[in-house]
């Protein structure tokens, strides 16, 4: 069954154009035209796409077509056991601790002064401190200018050529 084509415009109905656009419009010929390649940029998935896609599709196929006759009743155990009589305790002690210390009442202490004893070192400490400053000071304070300038004597030489080249002869 096919639609019948609509009447085409009356002349009466058609836009009106500029009297310029008209003429140009008239002279336009095709042959002015230049040759234009086209190029179609249709991009294709890539075969990870196409498989990832597939995948995907599956897994939804299986959620929709689960059969729920196949699951198996379980009975849930609750692993958050209430606390023992010893656990009560031990934090109720805590808190009640907790509570004497921040609601202490300071006016019921007592004044006290507090009296700080020094122990001196006896003599013999003393003096095993001076003996060492003292040595300490001879060496801060040593002159240089006052040693003696010595000849060091060699009391192993190292053998010379000649003792050498015969030892390999030997």
């Amino acid at each position: 069954m096919s639609c019948p084509m609509p009447a085409p415009p009356a002349l009466k109905d058609l836009p009106k154009v500029a009297g310029d656009l008209k003429s140009e419009l008239e002279a336009f010929k095709a042959t002015n035209l230049k040759n234009a390649d086209t190029q179609e940029k249709i991009v294709l998935p890539s075969a990870e796409d196409v498989a990832a896609e597939k995948t995907e599709k599956a897994l939804i196929e299986g959620i929709e077509h689960f059969e729920k006759n196949k699951l198996k009743h379980t009975e849930t155990q609750e692993k958050n056991p209430l606390p023992d009589k010893e656990v009560v305790l031990q934090e109720k002690n805590h808190q009640n601790l907790l509570s004497g210390v921040e609601h202490f009442d300071k006016a019921t202490m007592k004044h006290t002064t507090t009296t700080e004893k020094f122990v001196l070192p006896d003599s013999e400490v003393i003096q095993l401190e001076k003996g060492q400053r003292q040595l300490i000071s001879g060496i801060e304070n040593f002159d240089s200018s006052k040693l003696k300038h010595a000849e060091t004597c060699e009391k192993n030489p190292l053998p010379t050529k000649e003792i050498i080249d015969q030892e390999k002869c030997a």
